[in-house]
């Protein structure tokens, strides 16, 4: 995996793109050569299927952090400090709950120095009283496509027969 590698990858999760001519308008690299390395990719196993999912680990992000982020309460609190988690670099998912923890904030990071580097930014947050981090030791089930976890009887039940 190189920077070429790199940039086609971020344009197709960017852009949510899959053309290898898209690509090339938003990238600069030859429409051929964006053709071969998406093959590659593919053979590699980095990008899974046809609607470009990607193993995170196979590009290197290979750690997931889940952090539970306690905040000082205020009154509309959720809004601005749930924004500000969700602009650090690296956070993939905010979460605000109910219960003791505020938020759970989702993140895949490459080495210990990028999750210090992710608890310090939260921390940095004028609201933000204490933060709990997690690392996922084993990824049992990650479905991206949460429709897929449901039986159509169950959806036209539930969504349909309201």
């Amino acid at each position: 995996m190189d920077e070429k590698d790199l940039r086609i990858l971020k344009t197709i999760a960017s852009e949510r793109i899959n053309s290898p001519e898209r690509i090339h308008e938003h990238t600069g690299i030859p429409k051929s050569t964006v053709h071969y390395r998406i093959e590659q990719l593919r053979e590699k196993g980095v990008i899974l299927n046809d609607l470009y999912e990607m193993d995170l680990s196979k590009v290197g992000l290979s750690i997931v952090l889940i952090s539970e982020v306690y905040a000082e309460y205020e009154e509309d609190y959720h809004e601005s400090v749930g924004e500000r988690i969700g602009e650090i670099e690296g956070v993939n998912q905010v979460y605000f709950t109910m219960g003791d923890t505020d938020f759970i904030v989702i993140a895949h990071v490459t080495d210990r120095r990028m999750v210090e580097d992710l608890v310090e930014s939260y921390e940095s947050i004028d609201e933000i009283r204490r933060t709990s981090s997690k690392f996922v030791i084993t990824t049992v089930k990650n479905e991206s496509h949460p429709i897929n976890d449901f039986e159509h009887e169950t959806l036209v039940e539930a969504i349909l027969e309201e």
